[in-house]
């Protein structure tokens, strides 16, 4: 009878810690939220689980309401979150999330080397490996001496239908166009807006405004720098201009990383933080199609990513940028109506 107990007892044990095992297992998975590119994250995401065994659950943004679709979701979620981390390809709607409680702080050890400017104080959100707002021209339709050396050289009626622009109240256009508020003053970049919107041919998104220019349809269009490299390196008769190198420059905006308020997994969101803030993902990022430039200046990359040194980048707050994002986002909605 002693030994029966003993055996039954030795059972209840090993299921008790088979189970405690298991759930253990379970729990070593870390939910994304990204609008990167998903050609361009998806490999970031596959090292880490490679790497560390934790399981990537990602969710991703459409290109047409890029970033907007999942800073919405992670609003509705916010009393019950289900993403652990925000990895985000611009700056303006993190900070929005920050402002409405979604996010917490952390200061990840990665992020020592990451210049000042570009993470929180608080530490609620890090920047990394940027892309700048660009120009990008058909050579095939535009002279070297016809190229505009300013955006704001669009309002001239001599570009009425040549140039492509994504909806701007999505993605990196949002963000770009609330620090031209920012810089230019609220009169000024009404003025500057309204001039310019008869000018422009809306698409979709940044990759949409890309093809418009590559396959003739406009001569020239505003996008960043991945996706005009992706298609400089298909060999598509495109290339780029950095807009007002003598004026206030063009728009720097960097991806950045934040960990969500109560996610049901901070323990694992906290190890892929560290992760991805790491140099050698930044150096991934640089090496990749998208041609992200690195923050760091002692991070590798290819010779034409530019160095951080070689950009002339507009001098904003990324803070002010998203507090005039919904104001400047419901001018520019009613005035580029489709």
């Amino acid at each position: 009878m002693e030994r029966k107990l003993i055996s039954v007892g030795l059972c209840l044990l090993v299921a008790l810690f088979g189970s405690c095992a298991k759930r253990s297992v379970q729990q070593q998975e870390v939910v994304v939220y990204t609008s990167l590119d998903k050609v361009f994250s998806q490999p970031v995401l596959d090292l880490f689980e490679k790497e560390t065994g934790i399981k990537v659950k990602a969710v991703y943004d459409s290109e047409a309401t890029k970033t907007t679709g999942l800073v919405n979701r992670l609003i509705a979620e916010k009393d019950s979150p289900q993403a652990d981390v925000f990895w985000n390809s611009e700056t303006g709607r993190t900070i929005v999330l920050k402002k409405k409680g979604v996010l917490t702080s952390y200061i990840s050890p990665s992020a020592s080397e990451i210049p000042t400017q570009f993470k929180d104080k608080d530490g609620y959100w890090t920047g990394f490996a940027a892309r700048c707002r660009i120009l990008i021209y058909n050579t095939n339709l535009l002279k070297k001496e016809d190229l505009p050396k300013s955006i704001f050289e669009f309002t001239n009626s001599k570009w009425k239908d040549r140039v492509s622009l994504a909806y701007p109240l999505f993605g990196t256009t949002t963000t770009h166009f609330a620090a031209l508020f920012l810089s230019l003053g609220d009169e000024k970049a009404k003025e500057f807006f309204h001039a310019l919107r008869p000018n422009v041919i809306l698409t979709d998104g940044n990759a949409s405004s890309r093809d418009r220019v590559a396959d003739g349809t406009v001569a020239i269009g505003f996008t960043d720098t991945d996706d005009a490299f992706v298609a400089i390196n298909q060999g598509r008769p495109v290339d780029i201009i950095w807009p007002d190198k003598e004026g206030i420059g063009t728009m720097l905006i960097p991806n950045t990383v934040a960990l969500i308020n109560n996610g049901p997994n901070s323990d694992a969101a906290k190890k892929f933080i560290d992760f991805l803030l790491s140099p050698r993902i930044e150096k991934m990022l640089a090496h990749s199609e998208a041609g992200q430039i690195p923050l760091r200046a002692a991070v590798e990359r290819p010779a034409h990513v530019p160095t951080l040194d070689n950009i002339k980048a507009m001098d904003v707050d990324y803070e002010k940028v998203a507090d005039l994002m919904e104001p400047s986002g419901q001018f520019l909605q009613k005035l580029f109506v489709r």
